[in-house]
């Protein structure tokens, strides 16, 4: 008997079985027989392991510890999608598509927005290599050993296909594995997981996989990257996908029109109840890549995409209290507690109050009866009160004066729906506040400090604001409740090692006012260093990309206080990264300085990203659309007919790829 040949026989055999039970739902042999030949498998490669292979369906039963997961950079940025609510908002969609195509005949490809775990998987020459789930969009934890035991992804694919590509899925939990998890906790006395997407979101994250093999879980892919595809479209890629091993759910559909669209999502909105798993809306996608390439991105969305969000379920509750919390920026937001009650898969007890304006706006109050929703599935929010059930003795909300901290006569300013505690470095949520963005994962990523000890340290006098953070010691760590030996040296080694950070988390994990993820990228990647930046004055703040008056007053107000400027020069001392360790690019010029590009069309030499590269490495800026600004427009083949439009009426020079290649050479 040839052993390999019959191994490797068994091997594909099962994996075929496993395709036609988990993707196909068509079990071609009983669970007995399928057992019987897994257990022959698994005894031939005990008993031969030289023909162990990572991928054999043996190997899905898990068993492989994670103490730590690698945090890994995603090739292709993970974005989020815009959401609408309502048809006007998908038609209002579809013209600023056409604003930036021209009137071009369009289709689209509909698919259900799957309520789970987003993951990219990266395949090589047909063997799954590496599962990351999304994280914050540019970088997230690998997971595949974890990945690996869930019967709907492929370990190797069939057919013909790249050498390298990913695919973009979602990981769910089916409600009848949800349910059948739950029985089994409350038979031993556990309690029950509240909802099927936490809980898949959670499962990624176990730290042994064998736990993870044990659970029911689904991917269910949506989306492929990478170059040369052997697609172009939508709806062709999901086709292909599914013939090389993959589950792509067949509920998506080609619509020629947006009234197509529309179509789709009546007959969903209604039958979505009758599917196996959550889904809370539809994914609306421009069908063909090329015309998904002309529109790109924004800085956090396709814009040849968006998610339409089916209404979401209300139920009514009495509203107990109303209390208050104060933000890290001293922004007041008001709280309603609630009688518990059940909203969605989960036990909604309180909701957001948002601002003042909205409670006066609903005449909100103290025994009211009211119309609980999630807003887009995931914040509860209170949308109405049911008069008819109002108490007589009824009074109204009389918004606060003062912070329920530190007791500060409050500010509102104009124009802003907040109220505002102005005692930002005297009131204990602001500074606890601050400390914990500082130490978050997208800030300084602090590992062995979490948002409770940071709550513990400043209420024991140890930290009063970030820069303290470096002069803790294990000694004075070791006393605080629920602190042994090997947690205090973690936690001071964790904070060393954010000396590490580069320079544009750390600007972000200063928590300067209005100075999200995306506008700290841009002000390190425009000012290379805190020392330069700190000097900008409002007119060069504005003149940076995408930097309003608002932030440009925010980021001068912020280096003008006294203590602000303490602090950085505390930390400045400790060696945290204040300026842009610059990568040598040995190709790099300044042949291309002060200008910019639009790019669009197809090309032959460059791929669209390659070219892009080339003009930022050679000292020019890419943009994204056409206006007086552009220097150049680079066209390739089938370049949308709007911008070919909009670039001759602005008399703006357009140049091939090899007039761009003679412009750098």
């Amino acid at each position: 008997m040839d052993i390999q040949n019959t191994i490797q026989t068994l091997r594909e055999e099962l994996n075929q079985h496993n395709y036609n039970y988990y993707v196909l739902d068509e079990a071609l042999i009983s669970d007995y027989d399928f057992d019987l030949k897994l257990k022959q498998l698994q005894e031939l490669e005990n008993q031969y392991p030289e023909y162990f292979d990572e991928n054999s369906p043996t190997q899905r039963v898990g068993g492989a510890i994670t103490k730590n997961f690698q945090t890994v950079a995603h090739q292709q940025r993970m974005y989020s999608l815009d959401n609408s609510y309502s048809k006007e908002e998908l038609l209002d969609w579809e013209k600023r598509i056409q604003k930036v195509l021209g009137d071009v005949p369009l289709e689209y490809t509909c698919e259900l927005k799957y309520d789970g775990a987003s993951i990219s998987i990266t395949y090589e020459n047909g063997i799954l290599k590496r599962a990351v789930t999304r994280g914050d969009g540019f970088q997230g934890d690998d997971v595949t050993n974890n990945i690996k035991t869930i019967k709907s992804v492929p370990l190797k694919l069939k057919g013909n296909f790249p050498e390298k590509f990913d695919v973009r899925g979602e990981i769910i939990l089916p409600f009848a594995g949800f349910e059948k998890m739950n029985q089994e906790l409350i038979e031993i006395g556990e309690t029950p997981y509240s909802n099927p997407r936490n809980t898949a979101s959670g499962s990624l994250k176990l730290q042994d996989s064998a736990e993870v093999a044990k659970r029911p879980l689904d991917c269910l892919l949506y989306f492929l990257v990478g170059n040369n595809l052997p697609f172009k479209s939508q709806f062709e890629g999901l086709e292909v996908a599914r013939n090389w091993g993959f589950k792509a759910p067949k509920e998506a559909k080609l619509a020629r029109n947006l009234q197509e669209v529309f179509e789709f999502i009546d007959y969903w909105d209604i039958h979505r109840h009758n599917l196996p798993y959550e889904t809370d809306g539809v994914v609306v996608k421009v069908n063909s890549f090329h015309y998904q390439d002309e529109l790109g991105f924004t800085a956090k969305s396709p814009r040849w995409a968006i998610a339409y969000k089916f209404k979401s379920e209300q139920v009514s509750t009495k509203l107990n209290s109303i209390s208050y919390q104060v933000g890290r920026t001293g922004a007041i937001t008001p709280v309603a507690n609630l009688e518990p009650v059940q909203l969605a898969g989960t036990i909604v007890k309180r909701a957001s109050l948002h601002n003042a304006d909205q409670i006066e706006k609903l005449d909100i109050r103290v025994d009211d009866t009211v119309f609980v929703e999630k807003g887009g599935e995931i914040i509860p929010k209170i949308i109405a009160v049911d008069l008819s059930k109002r108490p007589q003795n009824s009074e109204r909300t009389k918004y606060i004066t003062h912070c329920p901290e530190c007791e500060t006569l409050l500010v509102r300013n104009d124009g802003e729906a907040n109220h505002y505690c102005p005692n930002f470095y005297g009131c204990p949520p602001q500074i606890i506040g601050r400390i914990q963005h500082y130490i978050s994962r997208k800030a300084m990523d602090i590992e062995g400090l979490g948002g409770e000890t940071v709550a513990l340290l400043f209420n024991n006098g140890l930290v009063h604001n970030y820069a303290d953070l470096y002069e803790l010691t294990v000694d004075q760590i070791l006393p605080l409740e629920r602190m042994a030996q090997k947690s205090a040296e973690n936690l001071v080694k964790g904070v060393q090692n954010s000396k590490n950070i580069p320079f544009e988390s750390v600007l972000f994990a200063l928590g300067i006012r209005f100075v999200g993820e995306t506008v700290a990228k841009k002000l390190a990647k425009h000012y290379k260093s805190i020392d330069a930046l700190r000097k900008a004055t409002l007119p060069d703040l504005i003149l940076v990309d995408e930097i309003g008056e608002r932030i440009a007053k925010s980021v001068i107000e912020f280096f003008d206080n006294a203590e602000n400027k303490i602090i950085i020069e505390r930390l400045k001392n400790y060696g945290i990264q204040f300026e842009i360790i610059e990568k040598i690019n040995l190709n790099a010029t300044n042949k291309l300085a002060n200008k910019t590009f639009v790019v669009s069309g197809v090309f032959e030499k460059f791929s669209r990203d390659d070219l892009k590269k080339a003009i930022e490495d050679n000292g020019g800026k890419v943009g994204s659309s056409i206006s007086t600004k552009t220097d150049y427009v680079v066209a390739g083949e089938n370049m949308g007919p709007a911008k070919l439009e909009k670039a001759s009426k602005l008399n703006i020079p357009i140049i091939s790829e090899i007039e761009f290649m003679k412009l750098v050479e």
